[in-house]
């Protein structure tokens, strides 16, 4: 943010064991390097099967499936950049990463369609040392989905490479609002995000844990706006409409069942 099995066989057992390496990146906009380390194995807790189709009962209750299971049908590319980093694989949506920073191809996903008013749910798991993020409301007017669109913030809070400041961490509203609690689980496994967005009011959920809550242009916002990262990015935060986005910031990163209902 590649991947390589070594099979042992013998008579009496076949053993697999694989390796996945992560890459690193600045919490920011930094050089991203790849490092191989074993994969932890999901929980046995955490249900890893892949949403490829909607209940009866989601559907009446107004839920869409983004991620179809099989295609990249109803993403892009930011700016309709190439998407070759994102492969499709048993109903996830894998992003590769690379072995250096090539930042210039990197390739960012977003949503054909934009959404003011929502509710998206997806489960993901990041490789070690990765970072990555989903943004929304973001628009197409700049460089950058992150020049225009709120970051749920994904990142390995325990073993990224340099040190994080809290608005930093897996849940932030990035560079806005710290996480209110540490609720991702080790790396390795799969976690399960939710963003709700709902008239400005805007709310970020992780193992079923609030992890950030704020109000689109409050006093608030504007004085973390002000005095944050985002001091000259005029056209932060300002689309009450717009895209999901799928960071690709060199890492390695799953996800899977990922849904969106309209409020």
């Amino acid at each position: 943010m590649k991947k390589f099995l070594v099979p042992a066989l013998s008579v009496m057992a076949i053993t697999v064991m694989s390796c996945g390496g992560g890459a690193t990146k600045e919490a920011g906009d930094s050089t991203a390097v790849k490092d191989s380390v074993t994969t932890t194995a999901p929980a046995t807790t955490v249900d890893t099967t892949a949403i490829t189709s909607l209940s009866e009962a989601d559907k009446a209750a107004g839920w869409q499936l983004l991620f179809n299971g099989t295609s990249k049908d109803g993403w892009r590319g930011f700016k309709n950049k190439p998407t070759e980093p994102w492969v499709v694989e048993n109903g996830i949506l894998h992003c590769l990463g690379s072995t250096t920073d090539k930042s210039d191809k990197r390739g960012d996903l977003i949503t054909d369609k934009e959404y003011e008013n929502f509710e998206l749910t997806a489960d993901w798991k990041l490789a070690p040392k990765g970072n990555s993020g989903i943004l929304y409301m973001v628009t197409e007017e700049f460089d950058a989905p992150y020049l225009s669109g709120p970051e749920y913030q994904i990142i390995d809070d325990n073993n990224f490479p340099e040190k994080l400041e809290d608005w930093q961490k897996t849940g932030a509203n990035y560079a806005m609002n710290p996480p209110l609690v540490a609720a991702s689980n080790p790396i390795g496994q799969w976690n399960t995000t939710k963003i709700i967005v709902n008239k400005g009011h805007v709310e970020h959920w992780l193992n079923g844990q609030k992890t950030a809550e704020y109000e689109l242009g409050s006093e608030e916002w504007k004085k973390h706006k002000a005095e944050g990262k985002w001091k000259d990015a005029k056209g932060y935060g300002m689309s009450k409409k717009g895209h999901i986005a799928l960071q690709d910031h060199g890492s390695e990163i799953w996800f899977k069942n990922i849904k969106i209902k309209e409020i």
